[in-house]
């Protein structure tokens, strides 16, 4: 018999990980507010302002294999409670940049927050560690609607540190420090068993990486998962420059911000029902589409309206793309193969969402004709050829016989 209802285990560890979503990720929009704003006040050169974001995202990448290593070899909450030390650590780092003017410092703080960044990335995944498979697209997105807490509380953290202090975002970066001491308290909670130690010199069960990246259903999942993320990344980054540099006030990009989050999260307590009724492709195809619709909504004027609509579309997209394409991963490997095929996902994912980082500071400050409406353009217009690539690789996927995928 199915189970679809999760025992007092799996209960306990999702609502960890809800709580772990919601509180600790509540830094990750407050970085993503502030990061481009205080960036611009410290770089010389204003095309760089999306610099310590790009590092960021940079942190996650190379810290994703090593970071799934450490949790197969130790165990999701040592990995958890490592990660939150990291961040604590950047955004104190970053604190003191701000306190002494030095653009370079900040970005050491702000790559030592991509560690935090990478394993937030686990939290789906271990929501699954002891989870029924029926069970399992349900238990990701409750965990990933966790984030709608977080929406809530990042933005409305911004707007009272921003400039509680005397030097603007301070403050900021302080809260997000306590946000991360709260972590080993939170995570002491956390019940999934350290995975069983292979003896010295025996090969590793399961396929290998070369295997794993050649199996359709992997490979297609790596592909939209990025670009449903990247893109995503690609636009949020901007967003905060864009709204500013229009003639709107920081209150507002926040607000703007705190929508597009909510927009990312809320799906998520249906999201995992959709996906059990119309299948893991559908819900991914739809995600692709509704991003594409942000872009061209973003596209015909830069009225307030529009931002808050782009943006939300953009969430929604977002969510039905990569919660879609990461449930199309956990269905396509053996639990033996979880923490190569994790490891490669998120260095894949997070690759993408650096390189469309570190786009986003270029295209929305370097545009030739040099305004932030022209800038806000080419960050949109950006999005086509990566969702038609996506799309491709999806229909490709569903247009193969079954047995072959």
């Amino acid at each position: 018999m199915t189970q679809t209802t999760p025992d007092s285990r799996t209960r306990r560890n999702v609502i960890v990980l809800v709580l772990a979503q919601a509180v600790l990720g509540a830094q990750m929009s407050m970085i993503f507010i502030v990061g481009g704003l205080a960036g611009q006040s410290l770089a010389t050169n204003p095309c760089w302002s999306t610099l310590p974001l790009s590092l960021i995202v940079l942190g996650s990448v190379l810290s994703a294999q090593p970071m799934s290593e450490f949790m197969g070899r130790y165990g999701r909450r040592a990995g958890f409670i490592l990660a939150t030390v990291a961040g604590a650590v950047g955004a104190a780092i970053a604190a003191r940049a701000l306190y002494v003017g030095s653009f370079p410092l900040y970005l050491a703080g702000s790559f030592l927050t991509g560690i935090y960044m990478s394993a937030q990335g686990f939290y789906r995944f271990a929501a699954t560690d002891t989870a029924a498979p029926a069970f399992q697209p349900k238990a990701i997105s409750w965990v990933m609607a966790g984030g709608l807490a977080a929406a809530i509380i990042g933005p409305q953290l911004v707007k009272l540190t921003s400039e509680a202090m005397v030097i603007p975002f301070l403050a900021t970066y302080l809260a997000i420090i306590g946000l991360n001491l709260l972590g080993p308290f939170l995570f002491a909670f956390l019940d999934i068993p350290r995975p069983e130690r292979r003896a010295k010199g025996t090969a590793h069960p399961g396929r290998t990486r070369r295997e794993l990246l050649r199996d359709p259903t992997i490979m297609v999942a790596m592909v939209c998962g990025m670009v449903s993320y990247a893109l995503m990344n690609l636009v949020m980054t901007s967003t905060p420059l864009a709204v500013v540099g229009c003639g709107f006030d920081q209150g507002d990009a926040a607000d703007i911000v705190s929508a597009h989050v909510l927009a990312m999260y809320l799906p998520s307590f249906f999201t995992g029902h959709l996906i059990a009724r119309f299948g893991r492709e559908v819900i991914v195809g739809l995600g692709l589409i509704i991003l594409a619709a942000s872009g061209a909504v973003a596209l015909t004027g830069v009225e307030l309206e529009k931002f808050y609509l782009a943006l939300i579309l953009l969430g929604v997209g977002w969510n039905f793309g990569f919660i879609g394409a990461t449930a199309m991963l956990t269905s396509a490997h053996a639990p033996e193969e979880r923490g190569h095929v994790q490891g490669i996902n998120d260095f894949v994912v997070f690759g993408g969402v650096f390189l469309a980082s570190l786009s986003s500071g270029s295209l929305m400050n370097c545009s030739p004709a040099g305004t932030a409406e022209a800038g806000w353009q080419a960050v949109n217009l950006a999005m086509l050829p990566f969702l038609v690539l996506a799309g491709a690789a999806l229909i490709w996927l569903v247009l193969r016989p079954k047995e072959t995928r």
